[in-house]
Formats: structure tokens, C-alpha cells, sequence
């Protein structure tokens, strides 16, 4: 593994991926390397607890996802640049590094390891898939539609589409979450990125068996963690990815949810922290 220097918590610093787009992170802690990849609708603020729980072992690298806080963008996207970001990142620590993928973002971490970066280890946090017919997925047109009220300026109401359509929340919660002003201005600037995740996603999640040629470059240990109050689904998927991959198994953490990266980091963090040390 990768050993970093330390670093003080909250020193920004950018790294430039292979296109060229500047991705802006956090590095604190020392000793081996984490990095954290966000789910939909967040950035690096969203996991600065768990980072600050993890850099008391680790050094972790918390960071902007392309398009989003202070990370730079590109014309065209790809989930392959999203790969070459990570892999920059990794390089950037020392040449290797475990990765903390939540929801897309575990996804989008999977692809990194099927892509032959450099994974040590790899923790997921409920990998949105969709395995089985009868799971709920999201809209066969969310693309078009979210692409389409983007277009139209509607980044509000696709923030709200997405939530609601997709992550499943009560349209009541999502208007309570309205009335915070600061809370959903962030979503709305984050909106923009809803395709880039949708386009991680590509078309496992339309109640189909995960095909194992797609992820047969994912050597590294692996770790699937799901909530216990999460929808049966998740557990179905976690199972789903354990079965193709040669080394991975699988925990559920009692009394947690789809949001507890970010809602219940202390309850995570002692999870990640045995499995990566191993």
C-alpha cells in the first residue's frame, strides 16, 4: 500500500487528470491511502465527518467529483474520465490506494478497480443495483428526462425528479428540504452532474442479473456494506456483486440507512477502518 506524508486536515490541493480538467481535494492523516467517491447530488462536503473519523488511521483523500464544488469539468463526458480522475488521485498518493464508494459512487469506484487502477482495497456502500425484476429501478426515460429539464433550465425540479423518482424519498420530505435555502441551492449547483451518475450507472439497474464479464478486472478485496433499514433490494444487489467478484463478502450495519455515509458516519467509519487494515 501506498504510504502518504502527513498532511493537516482541510489543506486543498488540485491534481490534474489525464484530460487535463483540475479535480480539487482534501488530503489529511497518514499511513495508507483512501480515497472517497461520492454519491449523486454530493461533493466532498458531505463527507468531510467521515474523512476527519478515517484520517485518524488512514490518509484519505476526500475530493470533488468532476463538475461539482471546486473541481473543473470537461465539454464532453464519459465515465472513463471520471476513471482517469481516481486513477490521478491515486497516482497522486503514491501509486495505489483504497477506494470508499458510496451508492453511484461505489459503482463508479468498482469501474475505477475493473479499469486496473491501482486498487488495494475496496469498501461500498450500497452499489445502487438493480438484479432482480421485481426491484423497484428508476424511470427506462430517466435520461431523457432529466437531460431535458436541464436543458430547460429546470435544475430544481430535477433535483426533485431524481430524489423522488429515483432515490425513492416522499415528496413531503423532499419540500421540507426546500425550505433550507443553503441545503438546496448546493443540490441544485450539483444538478447538473445527475447525468454524469446516470451515465456511471449505464443499464444495471433495469431488473437484469449483473454481468459478470464487466467486472472480472475487480481483483481487490472487497467489502459490500448495506444498511439494515435499507429496501431488501440493496441486499439483493450486495449479494449480487459478492457472487461475481473472487474476492469480496458482504456485511449489513443494523438500524442504517440508504444516506448513512453522510447521516451516521461514526457508525460506518469503525467498519471501513477494520476492513481496510485488514
Amino acid at each position: 500500500m501506498a504510504v502518504a506524508r502527513e498532511q493537516s486536515a482541510g489543506a486543498e490541493a488540485r491534481v490534474a487528470s489525464a484530460d487535463g480538467t483540475e479535480i480539487a481535494f482534501e488530503r489529511s492523516g497518514r499511513g495508507p491511502a483512501v480515497v472517497l467517491v461520492a454519491s449523486a447530488l454530493a461533493d466532498r462536503s458531505d463527507t468531510t465527518k467521515l474523512a476527519a473519523l478515517l484520517a485518524q488511521h488512514f490518509t484519505v483523500i476526500n475530493y470533488d467529483r468532476r463538475g461539482r464544488g471546486a473541481s473543473g469539468d470537461a465539454d464532453a463526458y464519459a465515465p472513463d474520465r471520471e476513471i482517469e480522475d481516481i486513477a490521478a488521485l491515486v497516482e497522486h498518493v503514491g501509486g495505489s490506494a483504497s477506494l470508499l464508494g458510496s451508492s453511484s459512487g461505489a459503482v463508479l469506484a468498482l469501474r475505477a478497480a475493473a479499469a486496473r487502477v491501482n486498487v488495494d482495497r475496496l469498501a461500498l456502500y450500497e452499489p445502487p443495483f438493480v438484479v432482480a425484476e421485481g426491484d423497484d429501478g428508476p424511470p427506462k426515460d430517466l435520461a431523457q428526462k432529466i437531460t431535458a429539464l436541464l436543458a430547460e433550465g429546470r435544475h430544481s425540479d430535477a433535483v426533485k425528479y431524481f430524489m423522488t423518482r429515483v432515490q425513492g424519498m416522499p415528496a413531503i420530505a423532499v419540500f421540507f428540504m426546500k425550505l433550507m435555502p443553503k441545503m438546496w441551492a448546493n443540490l441544485t449547483q450539483l444538478a447538473s452532474t445527475l447525468p454524469y451518475d446516470i451515465a456511471v450507472m449505464g443499464d444495471t439497474q433495469q431488473g437484469k442479473p449483473l454481468d459478470a464479464e464487466e467486472w472480472k478486472g475487480v481483483t481487490a478485496r472487497t467489502r459490500v456494506l448495506t444498511g439494515g433499514k435499507s429496501p431488501v433490494a440493496f441486499q439483493r444487489a450486495a449479494l449480487a456483486v459478492t457472487e461475481i467478484l473472487p474476492q469480496a463478502d458482504h456485511r449489513t450495519l443494523p438500524g442504517l440507512n440508504h444516506g448513512a455515509v453522510v447521516m451516521a458516519p461514526r457508525k460506518i467509519a469503525p467498519q471501513i477502518i477494520e476492513f481496510i487494515k485488514g
